[in-house]
């Protein structure tokens, strides 16, 4: 009976680590897309949902972000939202490429004349676009940063899904993920 019981359990052991290993083989680091339109970037977008973090914690509905693009290739960004006395507050930035594509960018919000300070800008990566640029799937090279934009303050539930699998392909926990109403 003890061997049958030791067979068993190590059966059962190696079936978990496999099982482990195979989730951990189909995620994989988070990869911007290769191209960005910018031009077709630029525009409202609404924030569908995101992880928590510190800048949003006063966001309680209505949260947007609305992009330019300036002369010398860099995007200004408006990120507005409601608080919970019905304010809306904004916070204005600019966003700088990183790569050819456009689709790695680094963000700073901070005022124009401290921009220059290094290790102050996030990281802004398009992990996924849809050709028609209506959804987006906005990341960076770690896990700590997620937000699922649409064009439209709703999104179906088919696509809101498809685009989690991406994150969660990307290794992101998509169970912490925040929704608002619009």
């Amino acid at each position: 009976m003890n061997t049958l019981f030791k067979s068993v359990f190590t059966i059962t052991v190696l079936t978990l680590m496999s099982l482990s290993m195979l989730t951990r083989a189909e995620t994989v680091a988070p990869q911007a897309v290769d191209q960005v339109d910018i031009q077709k970037y630029a525009g409202k977008w609404y924030e569908i949902s995101h992880l928590p973090m510190y800048f949003q914690r006063k966001c309680v509905s209505d949260i947007s972000a609305q992009y330019w693009v300036n002369a010398d290739q860099t995007m200004s960004v408006l990120n507005s939202c409601r608080i919970a006395n019905g304010e809306m507050i904004s916070s204005e930035g600019v966003a700088y490429p990183q790569n050819k594509g456009n689709s790695k960018l680094k963000v700073s919000f901070l005022p124009p004349s401290l921009r220059w300070i290094l290790f102050t800008k996030g990281h802004y990566w398009v992990l996924r676009v849809d050709p028609e640029y209506k959804v987006a799937l906005v990341g960076g090279p770690s896990n700590k940063y997620l937000w699922i934009l649409s064009r439209e303050p709703q999104l179906d539930e088919a696509t809101y899904r498809s685009y989690l699998e991406t994150a969660k392909h990307y290794g992101y926990d998509v169970t912490k993920l925040i929704k608002l109403p619009h």
